[in-house]
């Protein structure tokens, strides 16, 4: 079936001396992997390249043959050229730990439209904004409403989160945060892409980055932290 389709690219694996395989979510029909031959032997092999980089907007013409193989671009163009992600070494370190988020989040083969659409929105406000420092810290948490384990807020007032039920609590069971980190949680929920960048110090981001880490890693089987952790947390150091 020949589709026209948006689609974010999540991962891009080298095959072989001159081939790649190419790991998108599409608008149109979820995640899709795709297999693009000769990707570093054409004459424009360095345009063909740039397509594929982490978290690149495409628009796609391609054939889905829907039978859980590897499916074929026919024509592929960018939906949007990035102005300061690919220059910007914060913004560009960011996207690629995002990559792999998302490459370690979702594995079903299924379409998510909303999922899509905010990811797509999100990485436009990331190119177009210059206080980006909680970006990351912000996706990640508004990503769990797509992926079905969003906190419950509607007792939000108590003293302690507890990671495994996603709730708030009045003690401090073995899965809770303790007062301070609830705190900073607290303060994240409240926070949206635009808000103060200054609301926490580097400290602080830390704290909150390793409590979204784990919370993913509770709540799904087989999350693996990204291989380029480190990276970001010198960034931001």
């Amino acid at each position: 079936m020949l589709i026209k389709t948006k689609a974010i690219v999540i991962s891009s694996l080298k095959y072989q001396e001159k081939s790649l395989i190419v790991k998108c979510l599409t608008q149109s029909d979820g995640l899709k992997s795709y297999f693009v031959p000769n990707a570093f032997s054409a004459k424009k092999s360095n345009q063909k390249i740039a397509y594929f980089q982490p978290l690149s907007l495409l628009e796609i013409e391609a054939n889905h043959k829907n039978k859980g193989t590897l499916e074929h671009f026919k024509e592929i163009k960018l939906a949007h050229a990035y102005q300061t992600i690919s220059t910007d070494i914060v913004k560009s370190t960011i996207v690629i730990f995002l990559s792999e988020i998302i490459h370690h989040s979702i594995h079903e083969e299924e379409k998510n439209e909303n999922l899509f659409e905010f990811l797509e929105s999100a990485l436009l406000w990331l190119d177009a904004h210059d206080e980006t420092t909680n970006f990351h810290l912000i996706l990640m948490l508004e990503m769990t409403k797509f992926l079905g384990f969003f906190p419950d807020i509607s007792e939000i007032e108590l003293n302690f989160f507890d990671a495994k039920e996603g709730v708030f609590s009045t003690l401090q069971e073995p899965n809770c945060l303790n007062e301070h980190e609830t705190f900073l949680f607290k303060k994240l929920l409240g926070l949206k892409f635009g808000s103060d960048q200054k609301v926490f110090s580097g400290n602080e981001r830390q704290i909150l980055l390793r409590i979204l880490l784990n919370y993913y890693t509770v709540h799904l089987d087989g999350f693996k932290k990204p291989k380029s952790l480190e990276v970001l947390k010198e960034v931001f150091a």
